[in-house]
C-alpha cells in the first residue's frame, strides 16, 4: 500500500502520525510511505531520519495525498484539507465528527474511508488509541488548571498543594475514565483535596482501593455536581461518550456559584465540550473568562508536549495501521473487530450510529460496502 504522511497544520500541533521506525517496519512489510518535509521536526524527529528509515519525503501535502492510498495523521483535517482528499482514500487520525458538522459532511462528499483513533473500541470496551492521549491530557489538565490559578491569569491565587498552616486547593474531576484517573492521580500527587465523580459504582469502588486518601469518590448526580462544584478551585470535566457528543455537566447557573477565579479545564472540548460555556481555544491563546470563572478549552491539549506524545501514541496506532495496509480496510475490519468500530465515514455513507444521530443523518452499516 501507498501510505501517506502529512504535517499538521493545526494551531502549535507538533505531533506526527509515524516515527521513523514505523517508516522501517511499513517499508520491511514492502509498503510505500511519503512523509511530507519537516512533519516530524515539532517531536524531534528530521526528514533525515525518514529517509534513512526508508521513506520518500516530498515537499507539499498536495502531492502526499495525490500518491496515497492511506493518510495518516494525528489530528482532523481542516477547511483547507478537504479538497485535498481523494475518493476512496483512507483517512486514518483523530476526527472526534460529533464536535463540527462541517467535517462530517465534508468526509461525507469526499467519498473517502475515515476511519477515527478514538473510536477503535476493543471488546472490552476500552479506546485503545484513545488511551495513551487521555493520559497525557488527564496530567496534562491539572498542570494546566495550577498554572492558570496564579493571580496573574486570573486565577484565584491558590497552590493547589497548600503549605503549612494553609489548606490545599480543591479539585473536582468528572468522569473517572482514563483522563480523569490521571487527573485525579496527578492533583492527588501535589496534595490537592481531590473529588472524583462518576455514574459507576463499580469504577469508584476500585478507584477507592487505588487511590491516596485524599481522593474522595462521588456517585455523579445533579446535587453532588453542584456541591463539588461550588468547592472547587479546580474542575476538570472529562466525561467522554465514544463517537458521540460529550453531556452537558457545568451549566451557565453553576458558574454564579462557584468561587471567582476558579479554573475548569474542559477536556471533553474535542468531543464538544461538557460545560455550557465551554468553547474551543489554542495553545497560543488558551484562556478566557465567563462570570468570573477562568476556562481552559484546548481542543489539542497533548499537542504542547509532542515528545511525549507523540511516542505514545503511535506505539498504539502502528499496529492498526500496519493491519489495515496489509489487508486493506474492508479486509482488515471484517478480520478484526476493534477496526470495524473506527470507521465512522466510506463511500458517502456515515457507518458509525452516534455521529448520525448528532446532525440527524441516516446510518448504514459498513458491511453494506462489502
Amino acid at each position: 500500500m501507498k501510505i501517506g504522511v502529512v504535517r499538521e497544520i493545526k494551531e502549535e500541533e507538533n505531533r506526527v502520525g509515524l516515527l521513523p521506525v514505523g517508516v522501517e517496519m511499513l517499508v520491511a512489510d514492502g509498503h510505500e510511505v511519503r512523509v511530507e518535509s519537516e512533519s516530524g521536526v515539532g517531536s524531534g524527529f528530521e526528514d533525515s531520519d525518514y529517509e534513512r528509515a526508508g521513506a520518500q519525503v516530498v515537499n507539499e501535502a498536495k502531492s502526499v495525498y495525490e500518491t496515497s492510498e492511506m493518510i495518516i495523521k494525528v489530528k482532523e483535517p481542516l477547511p483547507q484539507e478537504y479538497d485535498l482528499i481523494q475518493k476512496d482514500q483512507i483517512v486514518f487520525t483523530y476526527f472526534h465528527f460529533a464536535a463540527s458538522e462541517s467535517l462530517t459532511r465534508a468526509m461525507i462528499d469526499s467519498g473517502s474511508v475515515a476511519i477515527a483513533y478514538e473510536t477503535i473500541q476493543l471488546k472490552d470496551g476500552s479506546l485503545p488509541l484513545l488511551t495513551p492521549m487521555s493520559e497525557v491530557a488527564g496530567r496534562m489538565a491539572i498542570q494546566q488548571g495550577a498554572k492558570y490559578l496564579e493571580r496573574e491569569h486570573g486565577g484565584r491565587g491558590v497552590l493547589l498543594g497548600g503549605v503549612p498552616g494553609a489548606p490545599p486547593g480543591v479539585v473536582v474531576v468528572l468522569g473517572a475514565g482514563v483522563v480523569g484517573s490521571n487527573a485525579a492521580r496527578m492533583a492527588a500527587g501535589l496534595g490537592a483535596q481531590v473529588y472524583i465523580l462518576d455514574i459507576d459504582l463499580q469504577r469508584l469502588r476500585y478507584l477507592s482501593e487505588v487511590m491516596p486518601p485524599n481522593v474522595t469518590t462521588l456517585m455523579s448526580n445533579a446535587e453532588n455536581i453542584r456541591r463539588a462544584l461550588n468547592d472547587a478551585d479546580v474542575v476538570v470535566s472529562s466525561v467522554l461518550i465514544p463517537g458521540g457528543r460529550a453531556p452537558m455537566l457545568v451549566r451557565r447557573e453553576h458558574l454564579k456559584t462557584m468561587k471567582k477565579g476558579a479554573v475548569i479545564v474542559d477536556v471533553a472540548i474535542d468531543q464538544g465540550g461538557s460545560t455550557e460555556a465551554s468553547r474551543p481555544t489554542s495553545h497560543g491563546d488558551p484562556i478566557y473568562e465567563v462570570d468570573g470563572i477562568i476556562h481552559y478549552c484546548v481542543t489539542n491539549m497533548p499537542g504542547a508536549m509532542p515528545m511525549t506524545s507523540t511516542i505514545a501514541l503511535t506505539n498504539a496506532t502502528l499496529p492498526y495501521i500496519q493491519r489495515i495496509a496489509d489487508d486493506g480496510w474492508k479486509q482488515a475490519a471484517r478480520r478484526v473487530s476493534a477496526i470495524s468500530k473506527g470507521i465512522n465515514i466510506a463511500s458517502g455513507l456515515v457507518t458509525h450510529r452516534k455521529i448520525a444521530q448528532s446532525f440527524d443523518l441516516r446510518y448504514r452499516d459498513w458491511r453494506v460496502l462489502l
